[in-house]
């Protein structure tokens, strides 16, 4: 997540929400008493001056980022507020500038010539400081709900479903002799679960190593079902970079073994599908349900709502959990950008 409160100002989703805001900035100036006149003539011209200096703030603070970025909230602030307030002026004093020169003065909405420049940075200055207020509280947003996502990972840290680890370890023990290979194979994807859980929960893990992290609980527990548990993977091998955050498709996948194929007596088979679709790497994983009457597992494992909300935390409004009954089985699909994260 960004240490800055300001948003990418040269991403094209940044610049389209200025381009509506400014659009209707216009249009309630247009309406004003203050104004009179053809309104929509008004409205042309207050749009045109609008625009003009809402994207050439938007490119002065786009190329300004990275220095703003190294400040503090209330510097980075000020120093975005007053170069918005320069713009402003240097837009306001152009625009007249141009109008003497070709003699479009008396195309100024009534009432806007005398004291344009003071009446453009009044309103400005009130515009670029609501916006900027709005852009300070979705980040402390943001950084809520991703400070609720992490102590929620560490509480799942902090509570291992000991049930688990027990019958791993014996599951291990009891093929040391018969299977030592398997044992130790065993040991090693127990180990690898544990490093993974006891990582630091704000750093973000490629996809690839979660995938593999998946495998091997998968490993774990088809050692303990046997023939109850069927894998059905088939999942793409991952091309290019896509970070994620650490233990979102383990807890859904242990979800998958206790809700849907412990409570089964014939047990079931997990669909595991992956693959690239446009710019997202679409994971699907889907289990039955329970028989009518099976008693449910009560596992330890993590809400759908949380993963949704570390999701969020992690990408935005790109990445994406979806969860839906099929017939009898229960689906989850899970949507990741393919772009790595720093």
């Amino acid at each position: 997540m960004p240490t800055t409160f300001l948003p990418d100002f040269c991403g094209l989703r940044v610049v389209f929400a200025v381009v509506v805001i400014g659009e209707m900035l216009a249009l309630v100036l247009s309406l004003a008493p203050a104004v009179g006149g053809d309104r929509w003539s008004d409205l042309g011209l207050v749009s045109l001056y609008v625009q003009w200096v809402a994207l050439t703030g938007i490119a002065v603070l786009c190329f300004a980022r990275r220095h703003l970025a190294r400040l503090d909230d209330v510097p980075a602030a000020s120093a975005a507020y007053l170069l918005l307030l320069g713009v402003i002026l240097g837009v306001s004093l152009i625009a007249l500038a141009l109008a003497d020169l070709l003699g479009l003065d008396v195309l100024l909405p009534v009432g806007w010539r005398d004291g344009f420049v003071w009446r453009s940075l009044a309103i400005g200055a009130i515009a670029a400081a609501v916006s900027l207020r709005y852009f300070y509280v979705r980040h402390q947003w943001q950084r809520q709900v991703l400070a609720e996502s992490r102590a929620h990972l560490e509480a799942l840290q902090a509570r291992i479903r000991p049930h688990f680890l027990f019958n791993s370890l014996n599951t291990a023990a009891s093929l040391t002799r018969s299977r030592p290979e398997v044992a130790e194979r065993t040991i090693e994807d127990l180990a690898e679960l544990f490093r993974a859980s006891l990582a630091n929960p704000s750093s973000g893990v490629p996809l690839e190593v979660e995938l593999e992290l998946a495998r091997s609980y998968l490993n774990i527990e088809q050692l303990r079902l046997g023939e109850r548990l069927r894998i059905d993977w088939q999942v793409d091998e991952v091309e290019e970079e896509c970070a994620m955050p650490a233990l979102i498709v383990q807890p859904l996948l242990e979800n998958a073994v206790y809700h849907g194929i412990e409570p089964r007596a014939e047990g079931g088979t997990i669909h595991v599908r992956g693959s690239r679709e446009n710019d997202s790497y679409v994971l699907v994983m889907e289990n039955p349900l329970p028989n009518k009457g099976a008693p449910r597992s009560g596992g330890n494992h993590m809400a759908l709502e949380n993963i949704g909300a570390r999701l969020e935390a992690f990408f935005g409004s790109d990445g994406l959990l979806e969860t839906l009954l099929v017939e009898d089985r229960f689906r989850a699909t899970l949507r990741l950008p393919m772009r790595g994260r720093a």
